[in-house]
């Protein structure tokens, strides 16, 4: 009995060695596998991560020129559209200035040619009221020269205007032109004579007012 039992236990402890071989082996191979697993996903970050900055790289390469062109193409239409919409302002103030400019010198030629010799100092009064600059000026030092012409000649004229248009213009200033009928009496002439003149005036914007500042018959 003892010495078939002898192998019995040299065959277990074979066994259990090629048992604990085998668990060794594998858990080596686990390791391996393990250790292959963590360098393969640490290989496979690291390369992600390079990808990553090389793309960032590219887009921002790519998109810099981009953002360039477009910044400058929207301050240029921003440009275009401020310089189109201050045309337009300007142009309608323009507009505007020659719309009340020719009225006012429509109605300031009437004033300036229609005169009664009765109340003269009355007419001189509003052809001063409306003139300014260099005309106001020449018509102020000739006022009392003109007046004793005009009392002695019992001269009376009405002026009528045919037609009026504009020169130039600028906010502030404009110049029309205008056809002026006179009907003039006098004590040489008794019966109505009547004068067409063209006059060029200048118009100036002064406090808010347009003003005659050149009176021309060219």
């Amino acid at each position: 009995m003892e010495v078939e039992a002898e192998p019995i236990e040299a065959g277990n402890e074979a066994g259990e060695n090629e048992a604990g071989n085998e668990a060794g082996e594998n858990e080596a191979g686990e390791n391996e596998a393990e250790a292959a697993a963590d360098g393969a996903v640490g290989e496979k970050g690291s390369s992600t991560r390079s990808r990553r900055v090389v793309r960032a790289g590219r887009l921002s390469g790519l998109w810099r020129p981009r953002r360039v062109v477009a910044a400058l193409a929207i301050l240029a239409l921003c440009a275009g559209g401020g310089y189109a919409g201050w045309k337009l302002y300007e142009n309608r103030v323009v507009d505007q200035a020659e719309q009340q400019a020719v009225a006012t010198a429509k109605d300031y030629a009437v004033t300036l040619t229609s005169i009664d010799s009765g109340s003269i100092d009355e007419n001189f009064a509003e052809v001063l009221a409306g003139a300014t600059g260099e005309f106001k000026d020449m018509y102020s030092r000739s006022s009392s020269q003109l007046k004793q012409m005009l009392v002695d000649n019992k001269a009376t004229s009405k002026g009528v205007v045919i037609d009026a248009g504009v020169k130039s213009a600028s906010p502030g200033r404009v110049e029309v032109m205008l056809f002026v009928d006179q009907s003039i009496t006098n004590t040489a002439s008794p019966e109505p004579r009547v004068d067409r003149s063209r006059v060029v005036m200048t118009m100036e914007k002064v406090d808010g007012r347009w003003l005659a500042s050149k009176v021309d018959l060219p």
